[in-house]
């Protein structure tokens, strides 16, 4: 049975989130290393990584940032490899780093597409692939890739993220099928429209007012408003922790109802 005081107390886990430095990725990095867990943040941005990295230590939290291109197999590797050699472990891995192009399959240009895939997608197999064994050396651990509600309906004039998004979705539940024998979880978190860097870049994409956007977003919801990085890294504690314990291979939306 759980303890009340121990039921989302990560203390002495190690937890690694891509595309930590904004948005999502940092909400939930915070929020873990705020339930005792050391926090590594990884992304492409160096400069704004070890600032978030610093934020999160000048606020009490544990955590550490490493410069890492998910699209890239030596660079996964490489990184995963100084982690371990670091800490020892890998406990919580929260594959969330994604890129969208607002275009259609006729507009996209192969590079597009590339992009898109590459990071939205092969970066979850990648930094997994090379987690995985870290993961079961130590015991186990909890993997949640980000999903998003365009991975389970069609969006307009995002034809690659739709498709990316869709692989996060099954590849989760493969993963969680192959892994769990390592006592390994792996669950999908789908958010709907979230108030970050991205959705904020899509309006600039859409040639589009950026307040206009947002309201547009948020219209038709039932909860009537954007996300915030909160809710989604709120969901995010809840798969990486105890109360989840037997939850694995689970898309959870969160959305605030948006394809209810």
């Amino acid at each position: 049975m759980l303890n009340a005081q121990d039921v989302l107390n990560l203390s002495g886990k190690v937890a690694v989130v891509t595309g930590g430095a904004s948005g999502i990725g940092l909400a939930t990095a915070k929020l873990l290393a705020s339930f005792g867990a050391h926090a590594v943040l990884l992304d492409i941005n160096e400069a704004e990584g070890e600032r978030a990295a610093s934020e999160i230590r000048s606020g009490g939290g544990s955590a550490g940032f490493y410069r890492c291109d998910v699209s890239s197999a030596d660079n996964c590797r490489l990184v995963v490899s100084e982690i371990e050699s670091a800490l020892g472990r890998i406990d919580i891995l929260f594959n969330n780093a994604g890129i969208i192009r607002r275009k259609t399959v006729v507009e996209l240009e192969e590079r597009d597409w590339d992009l898109v895939v590459d990071v939205s997608l092969k970066g979850v197999y990648l930094l997994s692939k090379y987690v995985i064994p870290v993961m079961a050396r130590g015991g186990g651990g909890s993997i949640i890739n980000s999903g998003s509600g365009w991975g389970l309906k069609g969006g307009d004039r995002a034809a690659a993220y739709c498709a990316a998004k869709a692989g996060v979705v099954n590849l989760t539940r493969a993963m969680a099928i192959d892994h769990g024998k390592d006592n390994i979880r792996v669950n999908c978190v789908s958010p709907g429209d979230t108030d970050t860097p991205l959705l904020r870049d899509e309006a600039k994409q859409l040639r589009q007012d950026e307040a206009a956007f947002l309201a547009d977003s948020a219209r038709g919801r039932p909860l009537e408003r954007l996300g915030t990085p909160q809710d989604i890294a709120n969901a995010v504690l809840f798969l990486a922790g105890d109360l989840s314990a037997w939850v694995t291979g689970s898309v959870l939306v969160v959305d605030g109802g948006g394809i209810a």
